[in-house]
């Protein structure tokens, strides 16, 4: 596995598709299956292209933040900071497994609301 191309294939497909283009994305980066976790988007590539598709139909001015990418044999982790409208502020982190080609197979993730007070200073980023 060559982790520094897994770490920005990873990084590009969830760009791709964040910002408006899930189609290509899939089209770039995922492999021969795509296994999805998350409960609110169906399997498969076309589950997630319809997600994101309706995502930046809904939500065009939404921004994303990677802040940090690790990789460990067939894995990569992304931990994000999203920004949405109405000043709505999420922090991401998404397990994406890759296969020995290179491509996306399987994708994890638990989204957590930034809240307007926490019990510390230290953020979430």
């Amino acid at each position: 596995m060559d982790l520094e191309k897994n770490k920005a294939n990873a990084i590009a497909f969830y760009r791709m598709a964040y910002e408006g283009n899930p189609a290509e994305a899939v089209a770039q980066y995922v492999g021969d299956e795509y296994i999805q976790h998350n409960p609110d988007v169906a399997d498969g590539p076309d589950g997630f292209i319809r997600y994101f598709d309706r995502m930046q139909a809904e939500y065009p001015e939404k921004s994303i933040e990677f802040v940090r990418c690790i990789a460990q044999g067939d894995l990569v982790a992304l931990h994000t900071h999203q920004k949405w409208p109405g000043n709505e502020e999420y922090v991401t982190m998404d397990f994406l497994r890759f296969d020995e080609n290179g491509k996306i197979v399987e994708h994890w993730d638990a989204i957590q609301k930034v809240p307007e007070s926490m019990a510390h200073d230290n953020g979430m980023v």
